[in-house]
């Protein structure tokens, strides 16, 4: 009885030991062994959006994009550590204080915009440290040659080009299965064959298939900017390389398939590369980091755990 009682006491242990531990309620999300907590997802929720009531679905949705940005600003943190140059903490001391001196001939303090960001001092201190790093790093890996190219592969962008821009998009997000994509993209093939067939007119084809709100306006979403603007790279990068009226073929978003026509363009104004070497480093930097941080994300190992 006492063997059959310890076998059994055995049996018990190896299937507890088999059990994958609980993650911690605490902890949103795990980046290559550094934790996001939960709290601090919170905290800068509620910054983002103080007085807006959230069911419990929306809030986690928006506590999904939060962690989202703070795993991102996470990856970016470790691999400058690794590969970034130094910073004075003086020097972020020194701008922490002008910043105040500014903040205070308005009116308002530093403990003021802690409070309105959902941030610490440390925190200010880690991301201002990190914004240095980030610029030191371009500046030391590359040089004016591949910065000049940069200016004239984007010299839309920096002459203020303008174009307005109207689409139908068929949604095939980041959850969709593979069958559900295959389905999105010859859906909208079709429709697209359609249109530059003559068969159909592209506003009643947006007006009736678009999964987007402009739909209701003939897919017309307005004016749209090279860079920064409210679209994705692809979908800005497609719109800017179409001449007036012209068809795009069929391009893919995180929200899914689109196709587009540009209705009007606006030629903005001419500006030289000495002109805007301060814009063009700008600019160049943000689009290292979104690169940096997809090559990150594909490398590293995150887990989020949000409930």
């Amino acid at each position: 009885m006492r063997h059959v009682l310890a076998g059994a006491a055995l049996a018990f242990c190896a299937t507890a030991l088999a059990q994958p531990p609980k993650p911690d309620a605490s902890v949103a999300a795990t980046v290559n062994g550094d934790t996001i907590s939960l709290a601090d997802v919170d905290t800068l929720l509620k910054a983002t959006l103080p007085l807006t009531p959230l069911t419990a679905a929306q809030k986690r949705q928006m506590r999904i994009e939060v962690l989202s940005d703070m795993v991102d600003d996470l990856l970016l943190r470790q691999f400058l550590r690794k590969n970034g140059p130094k910073v004075d903490p003086a020097e972020i001391d020194a701008q922490l204080k002008a910043y105040g001196e500014k903040l205070r001939a308005d009116g308002k303090s530093l403990a003021d915009f802690y409070k309105e960001t959902g941030q610490t001092e440390a925190q200010v201190k880690e991301a201002w440290t990190t914004a240095l790093q980030l610029t030191g790093y371009v500046k030391l890996n590359a040089p004016e040659e591949q910065l000049k190219a940069y200016f004239t592969a984007n010299k839309d962008h920096f002459d203020r080009v303008e174009v307005k821009v109207r689409h139908i998009v068929i949604r095939a997000g980041k959850n969709a299965t593979p069958a559900e994509r295959v389905a999105a993209r010859e859906k909208l093939e079709a429709l697209r064959a359609e249109i530059a067939a003559g068969k159909r007119e592209f506003a009643a084809a947006a007006e009736k298939y678009s999964h987007c709100p402009s739909a209701t306006a003939g897919g017309n979403i307005g004016t749209i900017y090279r860079k920064g603007g409210i679209v994705e790279e692809p979908f800005a990068k497609a719109a800017f390389a179409l001449k007036v009226n012209e068809l795009s073929s069929v391009i893919e978003t995180d929200f899914g398939f689109h196709i587009l026509q540009v209705t009007d363009r606006k030629p903005g104004t001419p500006t030289s590369y000495d002109k805007a070497a301060t814009e063009v480093l700008d600019t160049y930097t943000d689009d290292f980091r979104a690169e940096l941080i997809a090559k990150l994300r594909k490398q590293g190992q995150v887990q989020v755990t949000v409930p």
